[in-house]
């Protein structure tokens, strides 16, 4: 059995000014991709992987249709050079955003079909924050998300959708996918599956999956910061017995419906500086805080100083703040070098909106992995230490601070740019407080311009009534 791999995996915030062009991608080809620890698990007895192209970024804005268009081009000549194939596998998200486009997936799936043609099994894993869209599932034959958020599943989610690829390869049984669209759009941050009500659906996934007919069944939560006609919520389910799927796919529906007033927020949440209170009348350590709406890995541009501004503000002391992604800044800390003095005004280097702060700082450490791109500075102001980064980027796992020689469980407060926070920071958090700052990412999310989303959702609409109607895909018609 012949089976190609390859896709395209972001997250986009239409809200964001700042393109991510070819540069923000890392890029895998070829023996590269198979030798990932994402995709190792490719090997299989009777199964040549053929593996293409896969291009991964941190979430951002939207990307130029530039980069799209040669990425997009470069899968599609490997594909066709890996002709004839039985099966092609698509690690995607779902919330790709390409200037001048809408449905980027879709765009790049039914590109994918049209080289391989209909006898081939499509199959697809996505992001539980993915969009869905009917020319989406009009070209799969199989669809596998993520059933938690955080992600602790996203080498289990491509396993199963390159196992049940492989199943049907080896029956000759071909699966379908059936789907039902939910008008509710919410954020992550308070739909996580740590939380109810979302904690008890996902559990209830797998009963789904019990049933006969069921080989696979997602709730997609959707993207809510894409002002783009697909986003939406949906029930996404793949299964052997039409029906069968659709009947679960319209239960998962109204499940998510009838919870959409009983989501919440998990951490302790309000404005910053109510926050900020919180965290200088604690008696334990480490007081963890998010700053929820310039968070890189939702989106945000991660650019924005107001954290720090607040707290040099309030001579608060004993911070950590990881960090500011500010390339300016951390050049001229590398000019002056290491326990050098500066004067910097940091933030505000990407996004116009953002202001920058006028601060006086030390330079404690400089980390130059080799790259312009991806050098670090960690600096000192006002005792608050302040991470630096070249490249947009996250600072959640404890990896990011032993790199540079800091250790968050150490810190009075420390200050991320994370919605919900990571797995390897949310046991370290006494207590996770997170602040509804500002930012392409924020929470207000019914403030939102929504020029373009295809009302009635909930919550931007609230006076409608909803009824859950699956639909398959038009290869499962045939």
């Amino acid at each position: 059995m012949r089976i190609a791999v390859g896709g395209i995996h972001t997250e986009c915030s239409t809200y964001s000014p700042v393109l991510m062009g070819v540069e923000d991608f890392r890029v895998m080809r070829g023996a590269d991709l198979i030798g990932s620890e994402y995709f190792s698990f490719l090997a299989a007895d009777g199964v040549e992987p053929l593996p293409l192209l896969h291009a991964r970024a941190v979430p951002g804005g939207p990307v130029s249709r530039v980069a799209y268009e040669a990425f997009k081009a470069e899968f599609l000549d490997l594909l066709k050079a890996a002709l004839p194939l039985d099966g092609l596998y698509l690690a995607m998200h779902g919330a790709v955003n390409v200037e001048g486009m809408d449905d980027a997936e879709g765009d790049w799936i039914s590109s994918a079909r049209s080289v391989t043609g209909p006898e081939c099994v499509v199959a697809a894993s996505y992001d539980l924050h993915g969009n869905v869209s009917q020319r989406v599932v009009d070209q799969l034959d199989i669809f596998a998300a993520y059933r938690t958020a955080p992600h602790i599943d996203v080498r289990s989610t491509m396993v199963r959708a390159w196992s049940m690829l492989v199943d049907a390869l080896t029956s000759g049984n071909r699966p379908g996918v059936a789907w039902a669209p939910v008008p509710v759009l919410l954020p992550g941050e308070c739909t996580s599956t740590e939380d109810e009500p979302a904690k008890g659906i996902y559990l209830s996934l797998p009963e789904f999956d019990a049933r006969p007919g069921i080989l696979d069944a997602n709730l997609m939560i959707g993207y809510v910061w894409a002002d783009e006609p697909r986003a939406t919520a949906c029930a996404v389910v793949t299964g052997s017995d039409r029906q069968a799927a659709a009947r679960a796919a319209e239960e998962i529906a109204l499940s998510y419906w009838n919870a959409r007033d009983d989501f919440r927020f998990g951490p302790i949440t309000g404005p910053l500086e109510d926050m900020l209170d919180i965290a200088e009348g604690a008696s334990t350590a480490p007081v963890i805080l998010a700053d929820s709406a310039d968070n890189p890995t939702g989106g945000g541009v991660g650019d924005r100083a107001d954290v720090l501004k607040a707290l040099i503000a309030r001579r608060f002391s004993g911070a950590l703040v990881a960090g500011i992604t500010d390339r300016p800044a951390v050049e001229a800390c590398f000019a002056v070098g290491t326990r050098a003095a500066l004067r910097l005004d940091l933030g505000g280097s990407l996004d116009p909106s953002s202001v920058p702060v006028a601060v006086d700082a030390e330079v404690l450490v400089l980390d130059d992995p080799g790259a312009a791109a991806e050098r670090q500075a960690v600096i000192r102001v006002d005792g608050i230490t302040v991470v630096l980064a070249a490249r947009r980027r996250p600072y959640h796992n404890i990896a990011d601070f032993n790199q540079l020689g800091l250790d968050p469980k150490s810190v009075r407060l420390l200050v991320v740019k994370s919605g919900y926070l990571s797995p390897e920071l949310a046991p370290l958090a006494n207590p996770n407080l997170m602040a509804l700052t500002d930012g392409v990412v924020n929470q207000h999310i019914e403030g939102l311009a929504s020029n373009r989303r295809i009302g009635p959702v909930f919550p931007f609409d609230r006076d409608f009534a909803f009824e859950a109607h699956a639909r398959l895909s038009a290869r499962w018609q045939q």
